[in-house]
């Protein structure tokens, strides 16, 4: 991870900076507070600002419950009944903002989740920094053969490094043409930039509430999810697991390490659970509905 000079600037102003507020704060992420986190070779999340905690969720589930969960519930006990039955709205009480650098094709992924605020750095104004991004060879694979948008087996040593010097060879070689573009002909930023690759690193400030970071925590940690934009997720992930503990808790149970059952899907289960011989041939379901549900009741089990 590298940060620039004005980066580590505006890092020692915000750490030297003290506020006294009435508002709720939460310790353990006060300690994170603008405090780089490094994403893969030259990124970083740091947050910046935060509104609400466990108790702001409570605190506006109470509002639409009334007062009589009061004695009913414990905090605790109300985020994961919440989580539970998919009432999300009081989540939307808690927003976090965060300073993200990261590589442009990242940003194209990511941006993808339009329930959030950005404001993006700006190669119409500025002059884009000499930093892209260079796999660590290990993370190098080829095309899969049965997943259209994903990485099957691991490159070999020696064409793992002619990738990478066939990578920074273009890289340079683009930023070398941009400061020419910019420096030798005179052409303006906003035309210039067109020249650089999607390896190349910006950067944003990010502002999305609780419910729909989640969202967007659940898909972009997923293993499923391309490793580059799932470093950036759990990343944030340990923000989160900071800032909001029992919201995390209650996530975790009822939506990482969940599984939803279809109609049909729970059909079978009651078929198995009355003792009936149930397979993939008898039991009404696709192929790959078979294979996901077996994966999670019977591991290793798809007959």
């Amino acid at each position: 991870m590298s940060v620039s000079a004005d980066d580590l600037q505006e890092l020692q102003a915000q750490l030297a900076e003290r506020s006294i507020t009435r508002r709720p704060t939460v310790p353990a992420l006060e300690e994170q507070l603008f405090q780089p986190i490094p994403c893969l070779d030259h990124g970083f999340v740091r947050v910046v600002d935060y509104m609400g905690d466990d108790a702001a969720v409570v605190q506006a589930a109470r509002v639409s419950y009334g007062k009589g969960t009061r004695s009913a519930n414990d905090d605790r006990g109300l985020i994961r009944y919440l989580l539970r039955h998919r009432h999300t709205t009081p989540l939307e009480m808690c927003e976090l903002k965060l300073h993200v650098k990261l590589p442009i094709f990242v940003a194209r992924q990511w941006i993808r989740h339009r329930t959030a605020n950005v404001n993006e750095h700006s190669a119409r104004y500025s002059i884009m920094d000499r930093e892209f991004y260079l796999p660590r060879p290990e993370d190098l694979a080829r095309q899969s053969a049965n997943n259209k948008q994903g990485r099957g087996e691991t490159l070999d040593a020696e064409t793992a490094e002619h990738v990478l010097r066939l990578l920074r060879r273009d890289h340079e070689q683009s930023y070398d043409t941009y400061e020419k573009l910019i420096d030798d002909a005179g052409l303006a930023r906003e035309l210039a930039r067109m020249n650089l690759s999607v390896g190349f690193y910006t950067q944003w400030y990010w502002k999305v509430d609780l419910h729909n970071l989640l969202h967007f925590l659940a898909l972009r940690i997923d293993p499923h999810a391309q490793y580059e934009i799932r470093v950036y997720g759990e990343a944030i992930a340990n923000v989160v697991k900071a800032w909001v503990p029992h919201c995390w808790e209650a996530f975790q149970d009822y939506r990482l390490d969940a599984f939803t059952l279809s109609g049909p899907m729970l059909a079978v289960v009651r078929r198995l659970l009355a003792g009936e011989d149930v397979g993939a041939a008898n039991s009404g379901l696709s192929k790959r509905e078979w294979t996901e549900m077996m994966g999670v009741l019977r591991p290793g089990d798809t007959r």
